[in-house]
C-alpha cells in the first residue's frame, strides 16, 4: 500500500526536513510526498485505487500507535492500494475535505505548525509499519 503524505506548505532544508527524511528511509511500504502551496493547487487524481484519505485535523481522533498501525493494517489487508495523508495549511482543512475524508486524527488537543506535523506523521507512519512487521522496538507503556 501506498502512504501518500500530501502537505501544504514547503518544508524546504529544514530540521523538520530531516526528521521526515529519516523516518521516510525507515519505512518499508511505498511512500511518496506531495507538496501543494499554502493556498490553491490540486490535490493530485488518484493514480491507485482503491483507495482512503485520512486528514491531519486538531478535531481529529486521537489514536494509540497500536491502533493507528490496526487501521493501516487492516485497509492494507482489505486491498487499499493507497492511503493518502493530508495536511492542511495555517487555516486547516475545510469542512467539504473533513467531511469526505475516511478518518480524521489529531496528534493530542494542541495545534502543531505544519512542518512539525509532517515529521511527526513520518515518526508515526514508520511506527506503524514497524508494529504491522513485528518489529520489537515498538513498546505500548
Amino acid at each position: 500500500m501506498l502512504l501518500h503524505v500530501i502537505a501544504r506548505g514547503k518544508i524546504g532544508r529544514s530540521p523538520e526536513a530531516e526528521l521526515v527524511d529519516r523516518y521516510a528511509r525507515r519505512i518499508a511500504w511505498d511512500w511518496k510526498v506531495t507538496e501543494l502551496p499554502d493556498r490553491g493547487g490540486t490535490v493530485p487524481a488518484p493514480a491507485q485505487t482503491p483507495l482512503r484519505t485520512v486528514a491531519l485535523d486538531e478535531r481529529g481522533r486521537q489514536l494509540t500507535s497500536a491502533e493507528f498501525a490496526a487501521i493501516l493494517g487492516r485497509w492494507r489487508d482489505d486491498g487499499v492500494r493507497e492511503a493518502r495523508f493530508l495536511i492542511g495549511a495555517a487555516d486547516g482543512h475545510d469542512e467539504a475535505l473533513r467531511g469526505s475524508a475516511d478518518l480524521l486524527i489529531a496528534f493530542g488537543k494542541a495545534t502543531w505548525p505544519h512542518m512539525l506535523a509532517r515529521a511527526m506523521l513520518a515518526e508515526q507512519l514508520w511506527r506503524a509499519t514497524s508494529i504491522l512487521a513485528g518489529h520489537p522496538y515498538h513498546r505500548e507503556g
